[in-house]
């Protein structure tokens, strides 16, 4: 039974703040384009899944193409620093200080780098940068942190760096590298929707776009069915990455 009230207290939950939600527009006449009701949000989201569909898959694009790019630089990143502390003193610092600029102080920036006319270039580049630290940070760290004794075991029977590499460091950084991905998964879609957002233009026809159109067009219903949709790709991406965190810690504890 307890098991049971576990398993079903998420939806129980989710049904009774919906239904506060339906009760206080209702009782209160709190007008539609203020705070529509869920049944109207509901309404909208069936009447728009189509083009919410494409604009998902417009953003889950960008945020994934940023999400590579973010990977394949930070990881290479990371190996430098892992290899010299030189570098590590180097590059670190202005890691950390792409990470605590907000993407909103540079996104004009980029936008006018990339042009103007290619606005999914600037989304792209600006998730990237959303995305990379958490990559850059959980795989510098595993690199740098194998274990000490396997690490003299492998001196004395004369491993080559390369050797070390391959069969200590970064099977060792693993965890780190999924969990940093994972982290990173999901920055990767708030960048592109910030991005999206500062950049202004319909030319990317992601969900942000369709937030801002139904915004200024006070269709508060459709924004909150562009944002159901936007939660809902985010859960999914979410879960994909979980999965796979779990396949790849299982495979590593096997080994």
């Amino acid at each position: 039974m307890r098991a049971l009230l576990s398993a079903l207290a998420p939806g129980l939950f989710a049904a009774l703040l919906i239904g506060a939600w339906q009760g206080a527009c209702v009782g209160l006449g709190v007008p539609a384009y203020i705070l529509p009701t869920p049944l109207a949000v509901a309404a909208a989201f069936a009447q728009n899944a189509g083009s919410l569909a494409v604009s998902a898959g417009h953003t889950l694009a960008m945020s994934l193409e940023a999400l590579a790019a973010a990977a394949a630089f930070a990881g290479v990143l990371a190996l430098l620093v892992s290899l010299s502390r030189t570098l590590d003193r180097a590059i670190r610092p202005l890691a950390v200080a792409l990470q605590v600029t907000p993407v909103v102080a540079i996104a004009p920036l980029v936008v006018i780098w990339a042009g103007v006319d290619h606005p999914g270039r600037a989304i792209v580049a600006l998730a990237a940068v959303v995305a990379f630290f958490p990559i850059f940070s959980g795989a510098a760290r595993g690199l740098s942190a194998p274990d000490p004794d396997l690490e003299r075991l492998f001196m004395l029977y004369g491993a080559s760096p390369l050797q070390t590499l391959v069969r200590l460091r970064l099977p060792s950084a693993l965890p780190f590298i999924v969990e940093g991905a994972k982290v990173a998964s999901g920055l990767s879609i708030i960048g592109a929707v910030v991005a999206e957002f500062v950049a202004g233009s319909g030319g990317a026809q992601g969900l942000a776009w369709r937030i801002l159109e139904a915004g200024n067009r006070l269709e508060t219903a459709k924004m909150f069915a562009a944002i159901f949709a936007l939660a809902l790709m985010a859960a999914g991406v979410h879960l994909i990455f979980q999965a796979l965190e779990r396949r790849a810690l299982a495979w590593w504890r096997g080994r």
